[in-house]
């Protein structure tokens, strides 16, 4: 009889109290193993977000990656100087201006208008409903637009109908008339907030939408790298065409927000994790150290019968193994449940992308979370298998008859 049958026998034997140490287990392991995909769930689901744009460079006119910054002047001889670079594949300017379109209710609401000279398929504004604008100068229509489908459930727009845009510019004294705007289409894009109102149009559009100004600033210049050329490659490229600018590759990116922005979550993943870790430490080694205690006369009995410490203590062993192992397999599904529900609630906080996820699902979390398990397992077990190895034989089935 091996020492792994001898643990299942007893587990199968004590089930009521098998069952609520694998119940423990598997809430604090659910808190675990949310805890392990909260701690690189952002970085991951954000490098998917930039990667899914179709671009892989980010070209902006100062330190750091937000276009709310310094717009780059004279963008368009820049976006056909950098195009004109061997290394690159195609570039899109964007700009961004504040706007307001009249509500259902005849309020105002706050939009960003947000314009391209690239269709919204090719940065990353994916079709619902309707067609998509039209590339660079491709279109004589003075201000087709894309509506953001919050912006279009909360006027109840439709393609074909007419959005009244009037662009709030810094620095007039007397507010802009509103310009019609025919809605081409509804889109969802990669980057709005659960609570923000977006629409897209084209760099004509967004110049109608502004009085008819002409301005040939950009906030971001969005470079995809030629085919078979490693982005570093391309950053460098753009860098010593035009060293007054800032240009990060996704990488940089990611790393930049990984270091700032993602940190306060990776902290918290970091101490809730070593703390369930000790509390899964401290209900196996409580629930295996009591029984242990009730079964000392059980045990000598079987010392006695010629088992040995090693036996026995293996026997422990896997004892603790079958109660972690079945509560950390309860803690899958069951930690799959809450992190849907947190990653839901954690959405709604203003200025988070709708597609970004807090709890992404990765191979090495499913790893980290078995094997500190198993860690904790073993170490539970330790004190119980010390305890039996100096237990002394005779004067334990002593005690348990004279008892």
């Amino acid at each position: 009889m091996t020492s792994a049958w001898l643990a299942f026998r007893t587990v199968q034997r004590y089930r009521a109290r098998t069952a609520l140490a694998a119940i423990g287990v598997a809430i604090i392991g659910a808190l675990l193993f949310d805890m392990l995909l909260l701690s690189r769930g952002l970085v991951a689901s954000f490098a998917d977000l930039l990667d899914r744009s179709g671009y892989d460079i980010r070209v902006v006119n100062s330190e750091g990656v937000s276009v709310s910054r310094t717009p780059i002047p004279h963008a368009s001889t820049v976006s056909a100087a950098i195009e004109r670079l061997p290394e690159v594949a195609s570039v899109a300017r964007i700009r961004l201006e504040p706007a307001t379109v009249a509500g259902g209710d005849g309020s105002d609401l706050d939009v960003t208008v947000i314009g391209s000279t690239r269709a919204g398929g090719r940065i990353a504004w994916t079709v619902v409903e309707g067609s998509d604008l039209p590339d660079g100068s491709a279109s004589t229509e003075p201000c087709p637009v894309l509506v953001g489908r919050n912006l279009a459930n909360a006027l109840h727009l439709q393609p074909g109908a007419t959005l009244q845009l009037r662009a709030d510019v810094p620095g007039q004294q007397s507010a802009l008339p509103p310009i019609p705007c025919r809605i081409a289409g509804i889109a969802n894009s990669l980057f709005a907030s659960a609570n923000e109102f977006e629409v897209l149009t084209t760099m004509r559009g967004l110049r109608e939408v502004r009085g008819g100004t002409d301005n040939d600033d950009a906030d971001l210049v969005l470079v995809a790298s030629a085919a078979a050329i490693d982005p570093a490659v391309t950053v460098r490229a753009i860098a010593a065409l035009r060293p007054d600018l800032r240009v990060y590759s996704n990488d940089d990116v990611v790393d930049q927000f990984n270091r700032n922005g993602f940190a306060y979550f990776r902290q918290i993943s970091v101490v809730l994790s070593s703390i369930t870790v000790v509390f899964t430490f401290l209900l196996v080694a409580t629930i295996l150290t009591v029984s242990t205690n009730q079964r000392l006369g059980e045990i000598a009995a079987l010392r006695a019968l010629g088992i040995g410490r090693r036996r026995i203590a293996a026997m422990l062993l896997w004892e603790s193994v079958l109660i972690v192992g079945l509560g950390g397999l309860a803690a899958l599904p069951l930690g799959g449940l809450v992190a849907a529900g947190l990653d839901r609630i954690l959405k709604q906080m203003p200025g988070v992308p709708s597609a970004l996820h807090f709890f992404v699902f990765e191979p090495r979390a499913l790893g980290l979370h078995a094997l500190l398990l198993s860690a904790t397992a073993l170490v539970a077990a330790l004190y119980p298998m010390w305890l039996t190895a100096r237990l002394p034989i005779a004067s334990t089935l002593r005690r348990e008859v004279v008892g």
